[in-house]
């Protein structure tokens, strides 16, 4: 069975975003994984694009019942007719994610798979304090290259600690705590921009 990575971002992306997201789906697929997004257009076209250039294979979870909605890169389109609720489908249906840039569809995606588990990379996507996260992390990576090989790399780890008998706990990435001092993270809007506080 192939190997598969969620790519989540926004339908109206910048043009250096579009390109980002081409360059990953055609890294993804040179590297022997298919592609699974959100199916439409924009960033999910791009990367879909990209995959398909390098021969690899792309799966789209469309938010409507229609499969003609999906964009023309798509090889497998499922057509869910939930609206936004098909990004839990997205969010969770890869070993690992790369988010590219995006808006609040994404953002949403981004926690979904890190509450499962699944490693996400950003690229150019939101800012997560990572004060706030625990024991879960989302690693910057500065170009699409470097997103590809920590999203495998973080992919590879939990397909080992899997097959090792290792179970995830939810909110962790594979089953083991993942902050690092050094890693580089995204974080949150100044705690005096974040609204009221919490009750304890």
């Amino acid at each position: 069975m192939e190997r598969m990575i969620s790519v989540f971002g926004p339908g109206h992306p910048s043009r250096r975003d579009y390109n980002h997201a081409a360059q990953v789906g055609r890294l993804l697929a040179e590297r022997g994984f298919g592609v699974v997004c959100g199916g439409l257009f924009g960033v999910m076209e791009a990367v879909c694009m990209g995959a398909k250039e390098a021969g690899g294979t792309t799966i789209g979870i469309v938010r409507t019942y229609n499969r003609n909605d999906a964009n023309p890169y798509v090889d497998y389109v499922i057509p869910t007719g939930l609206g936004d609720a098909r990004n839990v489908l997205v969010a969770t249906a890869g070993e690992a994610a790369i988010a590219v840039a995006g808006r609040l569809g994404t953002l949403s995606e981004i926690a979904i798979a890190l509450k499962h588990g699944i490693p996400v990379v950003g690229l150019g996507t939101w800012n997560l304090d990572p004060n706030a996260l625990f024991d879960r992390f989302l690693p910057a990576a500065r170009t699409p290259e470097e997103a590809v090989d920590m999203a495998i790399e973080l992919a590879d780890k939990r397909a080992e600690e899997r097959a090792a008998g290792v179970r995830a706990e939810e909110g962790t990435v594979g089953g083991m705590p993942s902050v690092a001092e050094d890693a580089p993270a995204l974080g949150l809007p100044p705690a005096d921009d974040a609204g009221p506080p919490l009750p304890s």
